[in-house]
């Protein structure tokens, strides 16, 4: 049922507008808050079928995914806008810097460095991490003010922040509400927080970006690669 789903552009559809309806129970304005579809693990047809029912910003955490996909719809009448969502391996920015629109998880100054020099201009945001647990992606938040001016300096668009947040609920609510202040006081307008579990919590703290999976196409299938 899940994969039926995840390729039937009038199902997607469906549940695009349930988000937006969610969105709009928390106080978010639906024309203002975004949502990036992430098809991660799931085939390109779904990022077609995304695109069918009116996603055109497609979110993946793998770079091979995201690649393979931009390829897979080079044909489409409609624009796509790629928005990678992993943690950046610089060794792969070479492949993934023709079809990102957006790099949503800069999170060292070497980073911005080589997608300024393969991407000169490109649009990035920086990924802010408030667990502290080894192996997390982000920046710490006494960070991201450097990681953003010498982002700004090498040329690059840094567009807002980006963070995932803890599960539990009170601690989700203080990071959302972090980025928020930490964006404001960088002169940065967008925030790309919350998911399927965490959406009103991000959009009452402020967020204008929401990047969903399950909700719009269900449970994911296993990752073979």
């Amino acid at each position: 049922m899940g994969l039926d789903r995840a390729t039937d552009p009038d199902a997607i559809a469906a549940s695009a507008a349930e988000i937006r309806r969610r969105i709009a129970a928390a106080g978010g304005d639906p024309d203002v808050v975004k949502i990036v579809a992430v098809t991660k693990t799931f085939g390109p047809e779904t990022a077609r079928a995304a695109l069918a029912a009116g996603l055109h910003r497609l979110g993946e955490n793998y770079a091979a995914e995201l690649v393979e996909k931009a390829h897979a719809l080079a044909d489409a009448d409609a624009d796509v806008a790629w928005h990678y969502l992993g943690a950046i391996q610089t060794n792969k920015i070479g492949r993934l810097a023709p079809v990102t629109s957006v790099f949503e998880s800069v999170t060292r100054v070497k980073e911005a460095d080589a997608i300024a020099v393969r991407k000169p201009g490109a649009t990035i945001f920086v990924q802010v991490d408030f667990t502290g647990r080894p192996g997390r992606n982000g920046a710490p938040p006494s960070e991201v003010e450097e990681v953003v001016e010498r982002a700004r300096a090498f040329g690059l668009v840094v567009d807002g922040l980006m963070t995932v947040a803890p599960m539990e609920p009170t601690a989700a609510r203080a990071a959302f509400r972090r980025v928020r202040e930490l964006a404001d006081d960088l002169g940065l307008a967008e925030c790309s927080m919350g998911m399927t579990q965490d959406l009103e919590i991000a959009v009452e703290e402020g967020s204008t970006m929401v990047r969903v999976g399950r909700a719009l196409f269900g449970e994911r299938p296993a990752k073979e690669h």
